[in-house]
């Protein structure tokens, strides 16, 4: 693109996260291609309960210790899985369990998260004894059902988007510069994964992406759809799975509703760290056009708003 659209050059990308299990950690990777739902392998799968209800670290933050891995080429632009392919999973005090990248065929109904109802691909009978074990209740490792189902991104805010297990959104920015004036205020500094973004970027003013509404990272338009509100999740510590009242009670001082919005009626009374974003490729259907980021790549900011006050939540 010519100087990405001649947009500003803001920032650049740091680092890249996916969660390829809902709740569960993340990978780092230098580089993600892009697909219709959020980066490849982003929350495609979800650990449920008997009745098929989503597991998330709200209440089983042992889900925290999961740690989760894939072949580092599964995120070149034109990989697909073979039969050597898996999601290889681990957990303190647990054998590793590999999980076939080729999509299993028995499909189960009943799967929910949030407000979402659907059918999904059972991973067998090995993943949930795993995740029974390892939980202490029973448990069953379930992958989204894309060949049948579709969860659409909220249209309140946005129409066209869709993802898999994400809670709302296919990427959710964060940038170094805000991360860096929390901890400012924090008697214990906190790291990234409290936060679980897709994106980081570095170079930028602290909160500065709260105004994007519109860049280019690479090749690829990104629209700022909402603040991101912040449950519990980052108030657990991912390395030990205890919960504390921070850093929710600091950002209650300065990033509330009521704070960034006092002008505003109907206040929610949330707190916002990060941007949902959607990418425009992901509905333009240009076969054969796959595209990615990577580490490195420059922010280009097209259109922004005046105040954070104006962002929708």
């Amino acid at each position: 693109m010519e100087a990405a659209a001649a947009g500003v050059s803001a920032a650049t990308v740091k680092s890249i996260f996916v969660y390829p299990i809902k709740s569960c950690r993340g990978i780092s990777l230098p580089q993600a291609p892009i697909s219709s739902t959020g980066f490849r392998y982003d929350r495609e799968w979800l650990v449920v309960n008997s009745k098929g209800r989503a597991y998330t670290q709200r209440v089983e933050p042992k889900l925290a210790l999961v740690g989760v891995e894939l072949p580092i080429e599964a995120f070149s632009l034109d990989w697909e899985p073979n039969h050597l392919s898996y999601l290889v999973i681990t957990a303190p005090g647990m054998d590793a369990l590999k999980i076939p990248l080729a999509k299993s065929v028995e499909v189960v109904n009943g799967v929910s998260v949030w407000e979402w109802t659907g059918s999904a691909v059972d991973e067998g009978d090995l993943a949930a004894q795993w995740f029974s074990s390892y939980l202490g209740k029973p448990s069953r490792l379930v992958r989204f059902h894309d060949a049948s189902e579709v969860r659409i991104v909220d249209p309140e805010y946005v129409h066209g988007y869709k993802v898999m297990f994400s809670d709302g959104y296919p990427f959710l920015l964060l940038s170094q510069g805000s991360l860096d004036s929390l901890n400012t205020l924090l008697k214990e500094p906190v790291p990234v994964n409290r936060f679980r973004p897709n994106i980081l970027v570095e170079g930028c003013e602290p909160f500065i992406e709260d105004l994007w509404t519109e860049i280019i990272i690479s090749q690829s338009t990104f629209q700022g759809v909402k603040l991101c509100s912040r449950c519990k999740v980052p108030t657990i510590n991912q390395e030990t799975t205890e919960a504390g009242s921070e850093p929710t009670e600091t950002l209650i001082s300065f990033r509330s509703d009521k704070v960034l919005r006092p002008n505003k009626k109907h206040q929610k009374g949330k707190v916002y760290f990060g941007q949902n974003m959607v990418c425009l490729d992901s509905i333009k259907g240009e076969e054969g056009k796959r595209k990615s980021i990577k580490l490195g790549d420059s922010v280009f900011v097209l259109k922004t708003l005046t105040s954070a006050a104006d962002a929708a939540v």
